[in-house]
């Protein structure tokens, strides 16, 4: 890619822009000066030594556009020291991973000649996120014309800068042509194959990649259940306390599902270079505030805030308000078996289609409030772990995901449970099983796929035209894009994406014995999923960072726990069957801790497998 520009630096004509930066309209001069000469400025120096122009976009239906606009670019000697800077592990001539050093550069598998295609476009990118966010303030005590905007040796200054709203946003371009034969290959032709996840990772990073892996790796896992649960279904569709054998195969496919995903994603992150990256030292969040101190393991000042403070926020606010939802979440369940009563009592007085219909309506309408009462949670939860004060972005990952999945777990699977174990009303049972998982599935279709799938079309319309009606016959391609670019979406991570498959985890393998359709619908939701979260990444959202991963974190953790719980709660199913009822038929104490000894066996008997 090239910019139609005159650019500043002396000793390029012109370069590969991989970065946009824009800063606020209102920005300080002195201030854009004194950040674009510390992006310039020599590693000896204390800058980062990248290269950086600006953009000049014309102005729109009569207004100023935003005339602090800047893509930044590398020379390719910085970008191969960068990668022995951020410990990029690359194929050795041995065939073995390792961290990629300049000086044994030509040892490594790929690098030929100057090596101008030894690193992918998103590592290049990646390295360049880097050099920008570990710029430090020398001497500085605030930003030049921000008097109040103060700093410290060592604070990062576009963490600063983010925090205070001076750096609007700054994220990767698209690279046009590799995002046209990535999208042939992912997304356009409809087929029955595996995702090219190394291309994923080659253009999106490692991260993204592990996540359609885990995505098309749980939809064929799946296969087998829906193979299974269609005859079932068919068989013994009112039969309904015939599920003991459905309940012993899903309680083994949940155990061993997990298991061999953590074998398939060790395999992945392997043949990436990311199984035995180190993790780089973590700088403090952007948001991260605090009365200036020293950091007792780096020995720099920087914001300290204590942390009986942060502890006292989140039990005696965080924990309450969690607990507070909880009870609502409660109190809607109460009303929505209020709402089953009155239909159920409607039907038996009058059992006509009108009526046969009514009783599906308020487990619809509980699918729909649970789906809100989520969206609205989820915010909540944002603005109280940002209140809480973590220091470091793994720290808030951790307590967000704490919180949302706590609540989420309950308000989703909290009805199900009360029907299940206090009514023990298999048919209910089944009939909101069924309702909330396709009207959940309706709903993420409709506003992951369908909006915006429409609403990026009608702003790439309206974009490609103000663009032409203001150039003229002039062709500007990169103008044109980093125009766009800066008005998509930004990709917020794969937060959402893993909760809405955790809680479709959820639905089939603690249920799905009544209800063996559960698993089919979970497939065909998936594969609708692969293509338009695809659809998405190429198209709606900007291009985000490349982040190593070598597994996909916190969720494994989550995704064992509801597997240790669908072992008990398909156990519990069973014990509560008229089949095995039949053979404990005047103890019921017994039957129970027969219930729990199996479960106690099986997962001793599970842990030693694996050990062996």
């Amino acid at each position: 890619m090239k910019l139609g520009l005159t650019f500043s630096d002396s000793d390029v004509s012109s370069f590969t822009p991989l970065v946009v930066l824009e800063l606020a309209y209102d920005t300080k001069a002195e201030a854009i000066t004194w950040l674009l000469n510390r992006i310039r400025d020599k590693q000896q120096n204390g800058g980062a030594e990248l290269l950086v122009d600006q953009v000049l976009f014309p102005a729109q239906d009569g207004q100023k556009s935003n005339p602090n606009v800047f893509v930044v670019g590398s020379t390719l000697q910085r970008l191969l020291n960068g990668a022995e800077d951020v410990g990029l592990f690359k194929e050795f001539q041995d065939d073995t991973m390792r961290a990629f050093t300049y000086a044994n550069r030509e040892s490594f598998k790929d690098f030929e000649g100057d090596g101008q295609t030894f690193l992918s476009e998103a590592e290049c990118q990646y390295i360049i996120k880097h050099e920008l966010d570990t710029l430090r303030a020398k001497t500085e005590e605030h930003v030049p014309g921000y008097p109040k905007l103060k700093l410290y040796p060592g604070k990062s200054v576009v963490r600063r800068l983010q925090s205070k709203g001076v750096l609007v946003q700054y994220f990767p371009l698209h690279n046009k042509e590799d995002l046209k034969r990535l999208s042939f290959s992912w997304y356009k032709k409809i087929k029955l194959s595996f995702q090219p996840l190394d291309d994923i990772k080659c253009y999106f990073g490692e991260g993204l990649a592990l996540y359609f892996g885990f995505l098309e790796y749980f939809t064929f896992a799946l296969v087998p259940m829906a193979l299974i649960g269609i005859p079932y279904y068919l068989f013994d569709w009112e039969d309904y306390d015939k599920y003991v054998l459905f309940a012993v195969f899903n309680l083994v496919w949940s155990t061993v599902f997990l298991e061999v995903w953590k074998r398939c994603s060790a395999t992945l992150a392997y043949g990436w270079g990311t199984l035995s990256r180190k993790k780089a030292f973590e700088e403090p969040r952007p948001g991260f505030h605090g009365a200036l101190g020293f950091n007792p393991v780096t020995g720099r000042e920087e914001p300290v805030y204590p942390s009986s403070k942060r502890q006292l926020r989140i039990y005696l606010v965080s924990v309450p308000f969690v607990l507070l939802c909880l009870y609502l979440s409660f109190y809607v369940m109460m009303v929505y078996f209020d709402m089953e009563n009155w239909a159920i009592n409607i039907y038996h007085e009058n059992p006509n289609f009108a009526t046969g219909i009514l009783m599906f309506v308020p487990s619809i309408i509980y699918a729909v409030v649970i789906e809100i009462m989520n969206l609205l949670y989820r915010y909540a939860a944002e603005f109280l772990t940002d209140w809480e004060n973590h220091r470091l972005e793994s720290s808030y990952q951790n307590h967000l995901v704490l919180k949302v999945l706590v609540f989420n777990f309950v308000n989703c699977f909290a009805s199900l449970f009360y029907i299940a174990f206090v009514m023990q009303d298999m048919v209910l049972l089944r009939q909101s099983l069924a309702t909330l998982l396709i009207t959940s599935q309706i709903l993420n279709q409709v506003m992951e796929a369908f909006l915006p799938y429409w609403l990026q079309r009608r702003r790439n319309k309206k974009a490609h035209k103000r663009m032409r009606r203001l150039m003229g016959d002039k062709e500007l391609p990169l103008l044109e894009q980093v125009q766009l670019e800066t008005e998509m979406n930004t990709y917020l991570g794969t937060f959402d994406d893993y909760l809405e498959q955790f809680l479709l985890f959820g639905y089939v393998s603690l249920f799905s014995c009544v209800y063996p359709l559960a698993a089919v619908l979970v497939v065909l939701n998936n594969i609708t999923e692969v293509y338009s979260d695809a659809f998405k990444m190429c198209h709606v959202f900007k291009r985000p960072f490349s982040e190593p991963a070598a597994n996909i974190g916190v969720w494994q953790l989550a995704f064992e726990t509801m597997s240790i719980i669908a072992v008990v709660t398909n156990c519990a199913l069973i014990g509560l069957s008229p089949q095995v009822h039949a053979y404990f038929p005047e103890s019921e104490t017994r039957l129970i801790l027969v219930v729990v000894a199996i479960e106690i066996d099986w997962f001793e008997f599970v842990r030693s497998c694996w050990l062996v």
